[in-house]
């Protein structure tokens, strides 16, 4: 009796852990389906819930995590790549969930990253700008023409900053081969200008910029985050 009763057990947790399962499968596709609509987006995003079991954080309101992959997003015309949601602390009562109301779903960290690759950078770069590449915390470029007489052909390194309009590209120092005659005041005149992304899917500011192999990853993060306020993100 007992090893029937034990085989029971186990049979019953393995359906418990296959309800689990499925049941976080659903909610996944569930919660693509509705960020996929916020944001108009042609592509469905992958959506990943963790922690065990799914049942008992759904019964609770309470996710640790809830990771939404989009892939590209565009702002202003500007398209970035590899743009991702992560929530944390997500507060979802089951009541409210049931009821289709959002009102009171939070999430206590909601952090969205992207890259801008360097071709869309490069596109609103002054045609003096022939290319450009990481450099530490900035970007080198190189550059080809003339400003008032004063020939750039060299290279120089630029640095990447937020601002409310976007990301800021200035230059800080003109390097050797014939751009060592502009004088730095006026390649900064002549050469800043800003690449149109100031907000991230969390309807918040641009506040970190990294150079990476493939383009500029951008960060920002959102705390006491209500989902009603990412819906009317999506809407502007």
């Amino acid at each position: 009796m007992r090893k029937v009763l034990l085989v029971l057990v186990i049979l019953l947790a393995a359906g418990v852990v296959v309800a689990d399962r499925a049941s976080v499968r659903v909610a996944q596709d569930e919660i693509g389906k509705q960020v996929a609509a916020q944001y108009n987006l042609q592509r469905q995003p992958d959506v990943k819930i963790h922690g065990i079991p799914f049942l008992t954080q759904a019964v609770g309101g309470e996710y640790d995590r809830i990771d939404v992959v989009i892939g590209e997003w565009t702002e202003q015309g500007v398209t970035v790549q590899d743009v991702r949601i992560d929530m944390e602390g997500v507060q979802a009562p089951l009541s409210e969930v049931a009821a289709g109301n959002s009102a009171n779903v939070t999430a206590r960290t909601a952090a969205a990253s992207a890259v801008v690759p360097y071709a869309v950078i490069k596109q609103r770069a002054p045609k003096e700008v022939e290319s450009l590449a990481p450099k530490g915390d900035d970007l080198a470029v190189e550059l080809t023409g003339a400003i008032l007489g004063f020939p750039v052909t060299g290279s120089a390194v630029v640095s990447v900053k937020p601002t409310d309009k976007g990301i800021a590209i200035t230059p800080v120092s003109v390097g050797a081969g014939g751009g060592a005659q502009v004088p730095l005041a006026l390649l900064q005149r002549q050469l800043t200008w800003v690449v149109p992304v100031a907000d991230l899917p969390v309807g918040s500011r641009i506040t970190g910029i990294q150079p990476t192999a493939k383009g500029l990853r951008v960060t920002a993060t959102a705390h006491n985050v209500r989902l009603n306020d990412l819906e009317a993100a999506g809407r502007r």
